[in-house]
């Protein structure tokens, strides 16, 4: 049974409880992790996971700045930095040592004194991103928390339409859900699928070819209190496969196909 998780951030701490990330690598490795797209969050972050990939091949790269970072480097006037990694990003692109684009998006929940004018400025950052993955045709990785309608907007009126779209942890209303299918994107169901009676409501709405798995690793563990790690997308497989009635050998071979489609 081959596992993917689209969606880590390996270079985060909290591993260090399971002997380090390279102990969890190389148990990831022996418990059939076939692949792990680790999300860059920061122009830091970015550098982290671009080095940790060049050490294990299976450990595979998407580079975003998160949105509340974006807003961030845009009111401290780090606009030059931001573009100079916009530029980066791209270069990385063509050397195909980044596969996708991520993590970006929306973030309204933890912004204090939230108004229309931050959120132009992350949907102004946004759009960037946006124009990166229709450029080269990679996939783009999403956070949307609070701002599920929004995103959904502006993704449609930037044309992205049966384009690659990952909804990552996607947490809006149903209609919203629907909007989502309709469009032909994807969601990513994280490994607390389990108590998660929302993305379990995703997974028997959704076909199984539009879904893929994920950890968030180190967070959303599947047992709350404790750090998450890749392998426990196992959790997840397991879940979907009682949900849709299927094996679980069958969910990992098609969310697997689902992956290579998208991604390779």
């Amino acid at each position: 049974m081959l596992l993917i998780d689209v969606h880590a951030h390996l270079d985060l701490d909290g591993y260090e409880i399971y002997g380090g990330i390279d102990t969890v690598l190389k148990e990831c490795i022996a418990n059939n992790v076939k692949t792990i797209i680790t999300n860059g969050t920061s122009v830091e972050s970015n550098n982290k996971i671009l080095e940790l990939s060049k050490k294990y091949s299976f450990v595979k790269v998407a580079l975003g700045i998160y949105p509340t970072h974006c807003l961030e480097m845009i009111e401290s006037n780090q606009i030059l930095l931001f573009e100079t990694e916009l530029k980066s990003i791209e270069e990385h692109i063509k050397k195909k040592t980044c596969i996708a684009i991520g993590e970006v998006g929306l973030e309204y929940s933890e912004i204090k004194n939230l108004d229309e004018e931050k959120k132009q400025i992350q949907k102004d950052c946004l759009k960037k991103f946006i124009a990166i993955a229709k450029k080269y045709d990679i996939p783009i990785i999403l956070h949307s928390r609070g701002a599920e309608s929004d995103i959904i907007d502006l993704l449609e009126e930037e044309g992205m339409k049966n384009r690659k779209v990952i909804m990552h942890c996607f947490s809006g209303r149903k209609h919203l859900v629907q909007k989502i299918r309709d469009n032909g994107w994807f969601f990513s169901i994280p490994c607390n699928l389990e108590r998660n009676l929302h993305f379990q409501q995703i997974v028997n709405d959704t076909p199984i070819a539009k879904l893929l798995t994920e950890t968030d690793s180190p967070y959303l563990s599947p047992t709350p209190g404790t750090i998450n790690r890749p392998d426990n997308v196992k959790f997840t497989i397991k879940k979907i496969a009682e949900l849709k009635k299927m094996t679980e050998d069958e969910v990992a071979n098609i969310i697997y196909a689902n992956y290579m489609k998208l991604f390779l």
